[in-house]
């Protein structure tokens, strides 16, 4: 029989593993597997995240920064890294972990200049170097894991030049663990360097941020995020509507790794080799057609109530949120204000859009466009407490369109006094069917206090007032309706003198610092010259207020002592005389009228 032999080790291949994972020899750069190998889909997200700084967009200040850093050799050992989501900060740390540790053949110092793969940076790619740790701040919070980590610093690092530590969400830690990171972050080793990333900065102690350089990204611009959109889409072979892009940046609210992320999504609505259309992306974020919400606006704001609350409902019946719409009229509404303050060339919307938001800004006040964006503000909080939402909405519209066209106090009174009239007011008063405006504002139970200050007689004075005496600028100040002026002028004010374009008056102890400034600016407005009041030391007569305090209590003198007051008071011991009014007697019959009552 022939004996047993052992069986032969098989020869090992010098690029495996030993079953502790340990290579045998230095194993070559890998290959990554070609893309029809590979079963597992790469979300764009992914596949296209930053290589190199060059390719992240929309944060050139902190790279430039980081640049002349490097260049200078001015390296800190600590960066705090902050920002919404999506904006590049875990990319950012690993790129700066790719730049401390950078080195090739001919490079032996940190550089930002990443075109070249160097000796470590597949490595910290693919999250397997051992000198750079990242660790998420949210799964080890306790001061034991920040010890244990804190542990390894002391050590040298194994093949690269610093031994980097990527935590995330560092604002997850506890206060133990940030006490424990406090003294090793304050004096570190040569070797260990810290980047840290959070969305939370105002949550990580100042006793940390202090010790950090910090770099705040920037939200990406609407612009530089369709660029990237459309770079990608081209070479995943996909074809968009660039206003289907210009929806996913603006939904992304500066977020790159969300557009993106939609972007991907989009691509799926459509079938291989059919344009993907604004359209369905709007159907896909379920957002109200952008050009029908404008369509809602022109409407609100030219106070057509009716025609607004049934294009609501219109959008409303395709899937469009009330909370969504409202959102949208608030971005209107601020289109329109950019627009004529600086040109519909500052919206980044396409030109028929921005040409119609401009439009109205135009027709429009700017304090019209800033009382309506207050009342979206309450009510989207409306809308989004309402039992019935798009009943919330309904009312909300109907508001607006009611008040869109109303003038402020001022601005009334300037038409009031001029002759002009007040817009959406039929000259016999009568309110409009669907129209808003003040006659519809003034209709049902009551008048509003600012309709009857509006529509007060004795506001219409003269254009320019003549003042012959200082009672003549007391009224002034009374038909104006300045109420604030003309307290404190009847209050602190004692006149000394008083001449055409000039005042002089002692002021009463207490009197505001500018009410000499305030009374000269409101007499020039209202009377067209200049005018020149000044404060003197003492001479002065008495206040508006002073003379009528004098006077009341003379005219309570004398009741007191009057026959039949007194007679009363001592009829009814304990009686006060609490207040005194002047009661008007009723006017004398006309004598004609007597004849005629006679007569008949």
């Amino acid at each position: 029989m022939a004996e047993d032999k052992e069986p032969e080790t098989p020869e090992r291949d010098p690029n495996t593993s030993d079953m502790f994972g340990a290579p045998a020899a230095p194993p070559p750069a890998p290959v990554p597997p070609p893309a029809e190998e590979s079963a597992a889909y790469t979300v764009i997200a992914r596949k296209y995240r930053p290589r190199t700084f060059e390719d992240l967009y929309g944060q050139e200040a902190m790279v430039r920064t980081l640049r002349n850093a490097f260049a200078s050799g001015r390296i800190a050992h600590a960066f705090m890294l902050t920002g919404v989501r999506g904006v590049g900060k875990t990319t950012t740390a690993r790129l700066l972990a790719r730049a401390l540790n950078y080195e090739t053949g001919e490079v032996h110092a940190p550089s930002l200049d990443l075109k070249v793969e160097g000796r470590h940076c597949r490595a910290i790619i693919e999250g397997r170097h051992m000198d750079v740790l990242e660790l998420d701040a949210a799964s080890r919070t306790g001061v034991n894991d920040m010890r244990e980590l804190l542990d390894g610093v002391r050590y040298a690092p194994v093949e690269a030049r610093y031994k980097v530590y990527i935590i995330d969400e560092v604002h997850m830690l506890s206060t133990g663990a940030f006490n424990a990171l406090l003294k090793t972050l304050e004096e570190p080793p040569p070797h260990a360097k810290f980047i840290f990333a959070t969305t939370e900065i105002r949550k990580v102690p100042v006793t940390i941020l202090s010790r950090c350089q910090r770099f705040d990204l920037r939200r990406v611009e609407p612009d530089v995020v369709v660029q990237n959109l459309e770079m990608i889409a081209t070479n995943e072979g996909a074809m968009v509507e660039a206003e289907g892009l210009l929806l996913i940046a603006r939904a992304a609210e500066g977020s790159m790794r969300d557009a993106q992320s939609m972007l991907d999504q989009a691509i799926v609505q459509a079938q291989a080799g059919q344009t993907v259309t604004a359209a369905s992306i709007r159907d896909m974020l379920g957002l109200a057609d952008r050009a029908q919400t404008i369509t809602l606006f022109e409407q609100v704001m030219r106070g057509q109530a009716g025609p607004a609350v049934e294009t609501f409902r219109t959008l409303y019946n395709f899937g469009a949120e009330p909370g969504q719409v409202v959102l949208d009229l608030m971005d209107h509404v601020h289109g329109a204000s950019v627009a004529k303050a600086i040109g519909p060339q500052a919206l980044t919307l396409p030109k028929e859009q921005a040409a119609r938001l401009a439009a109205v800004g135009a027709s429009v006040s700017a304090g019209n466009l800033s009382r309506v964006w207050q009342m979206l503000l309450k009510a989207h909080d409306e809308v989004r407490r309402a039992p019935d939402a798009a009943a919330a909405c309904d009312m909300a519209l109907i508001r607006l369109a009611y008040a869109a066209d109303l003038p402020g106090p001022e601005e009334a009174l300037k038409r009031l006094q001029s002759g002009e009239g007040l817009p959406g007011v039929p000259p016999n008063g009568g309110g409009g069917g669907g129209g808003g405006g003040v006659a519809a504002s003034m209709g049902g139970g009551g008048v509003s206090a600012q309709a009857r200050v509006m529509a007060a007689p004795e506001v219409q004075t003269d254009a320019v007032p003549t003042l012959n005496s200082f009672a003549d600028v007391l009224n002034l100040i009374k038909l104006k309706r300045d109420i604030v002026l003309q307290l404190d002028v009847e209050r602190y004010v004692r006149p000394i003198s008083f001449r055409q374009g000039a005042i002089e008056y002692e002021p009463v102890p207490g009197a505001p610092n500018n009410l000499a400034q305030r009374l000269v600016a409101r007499l020039k407005e209202w009377t067209g010259q200049p005018w020149l009041i000044a404060a003197r030391g003492g001479g002065g007569a008495e206040s508006a207020w002073e003379r009528q305090k004098r006077e009341a209590l003379e005219v309570r003198a004398e009741i007191e002592t009057d026959p039949f007051v007194v007679s009363v008071m001592q009829a009814f011991p304990g009686a006060e005389i609490l207040s005194i009014r002047n009661i008007p007697l009723p006017d004398a019959p006309d004598a004609e009228a007597l004849e005629d009552e006679d007569d008949e």
